[in-house]
């Protein structure tokens, strides 16, 4: 009798055990939650973050707000994120920000593998090549006869990142000599791009879409592996005989260094919830974005594939990465 009433007693305390720990991951978040953005608003990634950082307060109970820190490739935001040092504090953007930025710059004040855990990937955003709609380019063959028949003559910008990347790499392999401008907030070249002010612009489809529906922009070609779903009259790049302009740029949320597991997996159960929503999907689909939800592991395979693409593309283009 003793060993059973034992035994029981220590069932009793296994179960308390497990419910306060299962108590303790629940209790996530314990105050306001901030999304750390590297875009301005209205951007594809800003409207993504938005649409479930309302839905995630909603499940919570506890705010989720999202704070735009654009400028600086990505730094400024990525600066804000890591000195935080906080699991109430994430990141979230695209992967390309951070596997893009050792071949842009000599130094970087973070290290991207470990100060930014993958915790869920929630889109792959299409990315556009676009033009002023008054200019005489149809085509990414009709851009390239131009810009090689006009050395130096054209402007071009693109979003921090894979767009970057893409746009400026394919020109120099191409040997495009066209002009490279900064912007620290990329919201403000589609009207720029309308009016001439530069020429070519590398973005995600989302932040052309409103003027190309205007009528003030054209979109040569998308760099998914199928056309935008509210666009399909556009091309891929692999359709318009460019290939190497094929790229999809996942992005998601990002937990700080030494971000326990189990919170990860929690906060990735938590949004593929509340991605059942179907005005998510539908939303995201009007901005040209696609929904993908993959947990820690699955979304840190596919950074980990982009660093790899990344790193062959660098290969063809002679292009090191910082500290090799």
């Amino acid at each position: 009798m003793r060993r059973l009433t034992a035994l029981a007693g220590i069932a009793i305390a296994v179960c308390l055990y497990l419910a306060g720990g299962a108590a303790a991951e629940q209790a996530y978040p314990t105050r306001t939650v901030k999304f750390i953005m590297p875009f301005g608003a209205a951007s594809a990634s800003d409207i993504t973050a938005r649409l479930f950082a309302d839905r995630l307060s909603a499940r919570w109970g506890k705010p989720v707000i999202v704070e735009n820190r654009p400028g600086g490739d990505g730094i400024v935001s990525i600066q804000a994120f890591v000195s935080a040092a906080d699991d109430h504090t994430l990141w979230f953007g695209p992967a390309g920000i951070f596997t893009v930025a050792p071949y842009d710059h000599d130094t970087l004040p973070y290290d991207g593998r470990r100060d930014l855990l993958p915790i869920v990937s929630v889109s792959s955003v299409v990315l556009a090549i676009s033009v002023p709609a008054s200019m005489n380019v149809n085509t990414v063959a009709d851009l390239v006869a131009l810009a090689k028949a006009q050395p130096g003559k054209l402007n071009a910008a693109a979003a921090t990142g894979v767009s970057d990347f893409l746009l400026f790499g394919w020109a120099k392999s191409m040997g495009l000599d066209i002009v490279r401008v900064p912007y620290r907030d990329i919201m403000q070249a589609p009207n720029d791009l309308a009016e001439q002010r530069i020429q070519v612009l590398g973005t995600s489809f989302a932040v052309v879409q409103p003027l190309m529906r205007a009528g003030k922009i054209k979109v040569l070609a998308v760099s998914s592996a199928q056309r935008a779903p509210t666009a399909p009259d556009i091309p891929t790049a692999k359709e318009a005989g460019f290939p190497e302009l094929n790229f999809e740029s996942i992005g998601g949320i990002f937990g700080p260094r030494g971000m326990a597991d189990g919170l990860r997996e929690q906060i990735a159960a938590d949004v593929r919830a509340v991605s059942a929503d179907p005005v998510i999907a539908k939303r995201l689909g009007d901005i040209g974005t696609i929904m993908d939800i993959r947990g820690p592991a699955d979304f840190g395979k596919a950074v980990d594939d982009q660093r790899a693409r990344l790193a062959d593309l660098a290969k063809v283009l002679g292009l090191k990465a910082a500290g090799q």
